[in-house]
C-alpha cells in the first residue's frame, strides 16, 4: 500500500503537462503549480491553499451540502447560485411577497431573511490519514475483516481530530479507497438570505436554455453567514453577528480576454470516470431512457399546471426546478456519449490496459483479468441495479408522488414506537414531525400529486422485473390504488393526518399499518430491503474492491497518463482558460453572450425569455453603469474547467486570483464528463462578475451590498501593472 501512495505521488507530478481534465485536491496543488503558472497563474500553492494561513480555500464555503459559495466581504456575505438559493428563495414567497416573480433585496441587515436548517462550511485543513485508516490491515486481509477495522479506525481519528474543539471531523474515500482524507470543517446554521434577482434575471431561459450555450443567466443569490459574538458558529438568534471571514474574494470587473487562465474552486460531487463498458453501454441504452421517460411524465403535468396558476407556480417551482434539471441533463449526458462513440473508447482503453497487464508476472496476476471480472460483475447484477434505479426515481428522489415523502416519516415512527413511547419522546417526536408536514402541504395540491401517480405508477411498474415486486402490489391496477389513496388516505389530506398525530396511541399505530398509501409503500419496500438491497450492498462491495485494484493499474501500468482521483463531494480545484468550443462539425461557439442576446431571446415571445418592464428598459438604454466591456456588457462565458453537480456557485478566478464569474452550468455537450471527458467540446458556463454586479447596482439599487465588497476595475490593474 504504501509503495503504491509513492507511485501516485510520483504520477501527479509528471502529469503536470494537461490542464482542462481533472478535479484536484488542494493540498496537494504544490505538485500543478509550474504547470498552472506555464498557463498564466501569477498565484503561489500556499496563497491558493495554506494551513497555518488564511488563503482562497478559506473563502469557498459548501452551501448546505450540495452546491459551492464564496465569501465576497469581510461581513460574512456570501455568493452562491440562484439556483442553489431557490428553495429558500421559494420558501419565503407567496403571492403577497413574489420573491421568485419580482426578486428580494435586504437594504439593512435587520431585513434578511432566516433559513432554518441551512448549513455554510469551511474548510480548515485536508490531511491525509491513509495510513492510520488503513493501519493494520494487509494485502492478505479478507474483505469483511478490512472494511470493519478501516471503521473502526476511522472512528478512532475522527474522535482524536475533534477532540476538544468545535470543528467537525469527516474521513473521506478517494480512488475507491487506495487514499483517505480528514476534512475538518467548521460548520455555519445561521446562513440569511440577502438578496436575489427575479426568476427573469436568475432563472431566465428555463428549462428552453438549462444545460445548454449561449446562456443569459444571471444565475446568482446573496446570504449572509451569522457567527456568535466569538465568531464561531453558532444557533440561529438574532444576536447574532455577521461573520468575520479567514479570506474574502476580491471582484475583478475588467475586461476579460480569450484564453486568460480560469481556475474553479468548489466541492464537485460525483464523477464515475473509471466506470466499464458494459456499464457505459447500461447507462446509455436503458438505465438513463428510463429515468428520463419517468421525470417527463411528471414534468408535464406540473408544466402545464404551473403555466395556468400563480399560486401552482409558486408553490412546485422548486420542485420543477429539480425534476427538470437532471431530466435534461441526461438527455444531453446520452447524446453526448453516442455522439463521442464513448463505448468503443472505453473498450479500446479496456483492451490497452489488459494487454499491457501481460508485460510481466506481476502485473498478470494482479491486473490481467481485472477488466473482464468488472464487466462479468456488473452485468450479473444489473438488474439489482435497475430495480434500485426504478424505486429511487419512483419513491425517493424523481419525479414521483410526494405522498411518499409523509408515509416514510410515519413508517419510522411506527417501527419505533414502543421505542419512543418507552423513552417519553413521542411529544417530542410529533413536534418536530408537525414543522415537516406543514411545509409539506403549503407545497402540496392533491390533483397535481394523483395526475403523476397515475402516470409514474403505471410506467413504473411497466418497467420493473415483477419478481421484484410483491404479488399485492401487482394484483390491483393503477386506477384502483390511486381512487383508494387519494379518496381514503391519511396522507394526502392535511386535516386527516394531523388529526392521526394529535390521537396518537396505540390502536392509531395499529390502524395506519390499513391505510392504502402506507401499504403500497411498505409492500414495496420490505421486498426491496430484504431482497434487493442486500444484493446490491454486496455487488457494491465487490465492485469497489475491484475498481481499487484497476486504478491501482491504472497508475502502475501508465504512469505518464493523467489520474485523478473521482469527484466525492470534497474540496477540489480545476484550472483551465476562458474559451468557447467546437462540439459538432460546423459548429462554433462564441466564448460569450451579452444583453444583446437577452433581448433577441424575449422577442420570441416565449415565457422562459420574459422580462420585467424595468429590467428590458435597462437594457435598450444600454444603462450599463460602467461595467461593459467596448460597449458590451457581458452577461456569461464559458472556459475549459472540469466540473460537475456541486461545483454550481463555485467562484472562477483569475491569474490573481480575483472573482471573475460565478459557475453554474455546462454545455449540454459537457454533460457526459461525468464518464468520459473531451477537451475538445467541455466547457463550463459562467455568469460574469460584471454582470453580477451590475444586476446588483444598477437594476437593484442595493448600494448597500455594494459599499461592503472589495471591487478592482481595470484601471486599477493597470496601475499595477
Amino acid at each position: 500500500m504504501k509503495k503504491f501512495l509513492f507511485i501516485v505521488s510520483i504520477s501527479f507530478i509528471s502529469l503536470i503537462s494537461f490542464a482542462e481534465e481533472g478535479m484536484l485536491i488542494p493540498s496537494l496543488i504544490q505538485a500543478f503549480q509550474s504547470d498552472m503558472k506555464a498557463k498564466g497563474m501569477k498565484l503561489t500553492a500556499e496563497q491558493i491553499y495554506s494551513i497555518n494561513n488564511s488563503s482562497i480555500k478559506d473563502a469557498v464555503i459548501s452551501f448546505n451540502g450540495g452546491c459551492t459559495a464564496e465569501i465576497i466581504s469581510d461581513q460574512g456575505l456570501i455568493l452562491t447560485n440562484h439556483h442553489c438559493g431557490f428553495y429558500n428563495i421559494q420558501s419565503h414567497s407567496s403571492l403577497e411577497n413574489d420573491y421568485l416573480k419580482n426578486g428580494f433585496w435586504a437594504k439593512t441587515k435587520a431585513e434578511e431573511l432566516a433559513n432554518p436548517g441551512l448549513t455554510a462550511t469551511r474548510i480548515v485543513r485536508i490531511d491525509d490519514v491513509t495510513s492510520n485508516v488503513l493501519f493494520g490491515i494487509t494485502d492478505e486481509t479478507p474483505l469483511h475483516e478490512r472494511n470493519q477495522k478501516i471503521r473502526e479506525n476511522i472512528q478512532q481519528i475522527i474522535k482524536d481530530k475533534s477532540l476538544n474543539t468545535h470543528y467537525k471531523i469527516e474521513i473521506k474515500e478517494f480512488d475507491y479507497g487506495n487514499s483517505y482524507y480528514a476534512m475538518t470543517t467548521e460548520v455555519f446554521t445561521d446562513v440569511r438570505l440577502v438578496g436575489a434577482p427575479p426568476s427573469s434575471i436568475g432563472k431566465f431561459g428555463g428549462d428552453t436554455d438549462n444545460w445548454v450555450w449561449p446562456r443569459h443567466t444571471g444565475d446568482f443569490a446573496l446570504f449572509r453567514i451569522y457567527a456568535g459574538s466569538d465568531n464561531k458558529p453558532a444557533t440561529f438568534n438574532q444576536m447574532n453577528v455577521p461573520y468575520v471571514p479567514e479570506y474574502s474574494l476580491t471582484i475583478d470587473v475588467g475586461h476579460r480576454k480569450s484564453g486568460e487562465f480560469t481556475m474553479v474552486y468548489g466541492f464537485p460531487g460525483v464523477t464515475e470516470q473509471h466506470t466499464v463498458s458494459g456499464q457505459l453501454a447500461y447507462l446509455i441504452n436503458k438505465e438513463r431512457p428510463a429515468r428520463i421517460g419517468m421525470r417527463e411524465k411528471s414534468l408535464s403535468i406540473i408544466n402545464t399546471r404551473m403555466r395556468a396558476s400563480d399560486d401552482i407556480r409558486i408553490k412546485y417551482a422548486a420542485k420543477q426546478a429539480t425534476i427538470a434539471n437532471s431530466y435534461k441533463k441526461w438527455i444531453g449526458q446520452v447524446q453526448g456519449l453516442v455522439e463521442l462513440n464513448a463505448i468503443e473508447i472505453k473498450k479500446e482503453y479496456e483492451a490497452k490496459y489488459t494487454k499491457s497487464a501481460q508485460k510481466t508476472e506481476q502485473w498478470k496476476y494482479r491486473y490481467g483479468d481485472i477488466v473482464q471480472k468488472m464487466n462479468n460483475l456488473f452485468e450479473e447484477n444489473k438488474e439489482y441495479d435497475f430495480t434500485n434505479t426504478m424505486i429511487m426515481e419512483y419513491i425517493y428522489i424523481g419525479g414521483g408522488p410526494e405522498f411518499f415523502k409523509q408515509v416514510r416519516v410515519i413508517d419510522e415512527l411506527v417501527k419505533n414506537y414502543e421505542k419512543y413511547k418507552t423513552a417519553g419522546e413521542i411529544s417530542n417526536k410529533i413536534e418536530k414531525i408537525k414543522n415537516s408536514y406543514e411545509k409539506f402541504f403549503k407545497n402540496y395540491n392533491k390533483e397535481i400529486d394523483q395526475t403523476i401517480f397515475n402516470l409514474l405508477h403505471a410506467e413504473f411498474i411497466h418497467l420493473m422485473n415483477p419478481n421484484y415486486l410483491p404479488t399485492s402490489v401487482l394484483s390491483k391496477k393503477t386506477e384502483e390504488w390511486s381512487n383508494e389513496i387519494y379518496t381514503k388516505s391519511i396522507f394526502t389530506d392535511k386535516e386527516k393526518l394531523a388529526n392521526f398525530y394529535a390521537s396518537l396511541n396505540d390502536e392509531s399505530i395499529l390502524k395506519i399499518k390499513q391505510d392504502p398509501a402506507y401499504i403500497l409503500y411498505t409492500e414495496i419496500i420490505n421486498k426491496y430491503s430484504s431482497e434487493i438491497v442486500p444484493k446490491l450492498d454486496d455487488f457494491n462491495s465487490k465492485m469497489d474492491d475491484l475498481i481499487k485494484i484497476y486504478i491501482e493499474g491504472k497508475h502502475v501500468m501508465f504512469p505518464k497518463d493523467k489520474h485523478w482521483p473521482d469527484a466525492n463531494g470534497t474540496l477540489r480545484i480545476a484550472y483551465g482558460k476562458l474559451e468557447g468550443s467546437t462540439p459538432k462539425d460546423g459548429l462554433e461557439y462564441k466564448n460569450h453572450s451579452t444583453v444583446e442576446g437577452i433581448l433577441e431571446k424575449n422577442r420570441t415571445n416565449n415565457p422562459d425569455f420574459e422580462l420585467l418592464p424595468r429590467i428590458k428598459e435597462l437594457y435598450e438604454k444600454k444603462e450599463y453603469g460602467g461595467y461593459d466591456q467596448d460597449g458590451e456588457l457581458w452577461v456569461c462565458y464559458t472556459a475549459s474547467n472540469h466540473t460537475t453537480g456541486g461545483n454550481s456557485g463555485s467562484p472562477v478566478l483569475n491569474k490573481d486570483g480575483y472573482f471573475i464569474g460565478i459557475n453554474f452550468d455546462r454545455t449540454w455537450e459537457s454533460t457526459m464528463s461525468d464518464y468520459m471527458f473531451d477537451p475538445s467540446r467541455c466547457r463550463n458556463i459562467v455568469c460574469d462578475s460584471r454582470y453580477i454586479l451590475w444586476v446588483i447596482d444598477v437594476y437593484a439599487e442595493a448600494d448597500n451590498l455594494i459599499e461592503e465588497m472589495h471591487i478592482i476595475t481595470e484601471k486599477d490593474k493597470r496601475r499595477k501593472m
